[in-house]
C-alpha cells in the first residue's frame, strides 16, 4: 500500500490562491458528473456544556476519478476550553482501489473552501463593480471571507463586526497590509446600509442582519446559522432579496434563513431563483440589474470538499 500523505493546516494556509480554487469550484459545479449523497448531520447531546454538538459526515464521489468524506464535529461551547468550533478532517480516497490517499487537516480546508464557494457565487450575485464589504463575525471564516470576496471584486473598504470588539480589532490587524482598507466598527446598523456586500458567518440563532437598513443593488452572503433553528437575515430581508443557493439539497432543509421562512409560507420552494450547479452550467442566470438586492445562502456540500481536496493534493504532489 502505498504511503498515506498527510497535508496540515499550515500547507492550506500558505498554499491557497483564491482565485484558482473558485475556479476548481467552478468546474466542479458545472460538470454532473460527481455524486454527493445527502450529507450525515447528527446532533448528540453534551451535557458538560449544556449544549448539543454536532457530527457532520460529508461524502462524495466523482466515479474512477477522486472521491473522499470529510468527518466534522461542531461544539459551540468550545470557546470555554479555549478551542475552535469546528474540528475535522478529511480523508481523501483512491476512487478506483479505495485506498486512503491522504488525510487533509479540514478546518482550513472547510474555511478556504466555504470561502471560496462564497466568493463564486458573488460573482454571479453581486454587482460587479461592488467595492465595500461588511463581514459580521470574526471566527475562522472571517478572514478568509474578506479575502475570497476581494478576489472577485475591486473592493476597496471593509469594515467588520464581531460581538468581541477586540477580535474584530485582530481581523483588521491580521489584514492591514491587504489592497483595501479595513476597519473595526462596534454596530452593524453603522455600515449596513452604506456597503456593496454584507457576509454573515456566525453562529446567530437570532437575526443580525435586518431588510429595514438594505438598500437596492446590495448582495447578502449568509454562511453561519447551519442548523434549522438558527438565523443570520430577518423576514424583511427574505422579503426584499432575489434568493440563492449553494444547493437545493441542502438549503432548503438544513438552513433555517430559509426552512423558517418557507414553514410560514413567507417563501416558497419555486421563489428561490436558482443554486451553483445552474449558475455554473448556465441554465440560470444571477444578477439582472444593478438595483436588485441578491441573498446567497450557503450550507456547505461535499462537492466543495472534493473540489478543494483535488485542488490541494495537486499543490502538493506537483501533479
Amino acid at each position: 500500500m502505498n504511503e498515506i500523505i498527510q497535508i496540515p493546516s499550515e500547507f492550506i494556509e500558505e498554499n491557497t490562491t483564491f482565485t484558482e480554487l473558485i475556479d476548481e469550484l467552478r468546474l466542479a459545479f458545472s460538470e454532473s458528473a460527481t455524486i454527493v449523497p445527502m450529507r450525515h448531520h447528527h446532533d448528540f447531546p453534551n451535557p458538560k456544556v449544556n449544549a448539543d454538538s454536532t457530527l457532520l459526515l460529508m461524502p462524495a464521489w466523482s466515479p474512477s476519478k477522486s472521491a473522499g468524506v470529510k468527518i466534522v464535529t461542531v461544539s459551540p461551547e468550545n470557546a470555554q476550553f479555549d478551542l475552535p468550533s469546528i474540528n475535522g478532517t478529511y480523508l481523501y480516497l483512491d476512487a478506483v482501489k479505495g485506498t486512503i490517499k491522504a488525510i487533509l487537516e479540514a478546518k482550513s480546508l472547510t474555511a478556504k473552501r466555504t470561502a471560496a464557494t462564497s466568493a463564486l457565487a458573488s460573482s454571479f450575485l453581486s454587482r460587479k463593480d461592488a467595492n465595500s464589504l461588511l463581514m459580521i463575525g470574526t471566527g475562522a471564516l472571517s478572514a478568509n471571507l474578506i479575502q475570497a470576496h476581494a478576489s472577485v471584486r475591486p473592493i476597496k473598504e471593509v469594515f467588520v463586526w464581531g460581538r468581541n470588539f477586540k477580535k474584530a480589532k485582530g481581523i483588521c490587524e491580521l489584514l492591514k497590509n491587504e489592497r483595501f482598507t479595513i476597519v473595526p466598527v462596534e454596530k452593524i446598523e453603522d455600515r449596513i446600509s452604506e456597503v456593496d456586500i454584507v457576509s454573515s458567518a456566525t453562529l446567530s440563532k437570532t437575526p443580525l442582519v435586518f431588510g429595514s437598513y438594505l438598500r437596492e443593488g446590495q448582495h447578502i452572503d449568509l454562511v453561519g446559522a447551519y442548523k434549522k433553528d438558527m438565523r443570520e437575515a430577518d423576514d424583511e430581508t427574505v422579503k426584499r432579496a432575489l434568493v440563492y443557493l449553494d444547493t437545493y439539497q441542502g438549503g432548503l432543509k438544513e438552513a433555517g434563513d430559509i426552512v423558517i421562512p418557507l414553514k410560514t409560507g413567507l417563501l416558497k420552494e419555486e421563489e428561490v431563483k436558482a443554486d451553483l450547479f445552474e449558475l455554473c452550467e448556465g441554465a440560470k442566470k444571477g444578477r439582472q440589474s444593478a438595483r436588485e438586492i441578491t441573498m446567497f445562502k450557503s450550507v456547505g456540500h461535499a462537492l466543495e470538499d472534493l473540489a478543494a481536496a483535488n485542488y490541494y493534493y495537486k499543490k502538493y504532489t506537483n501533479e
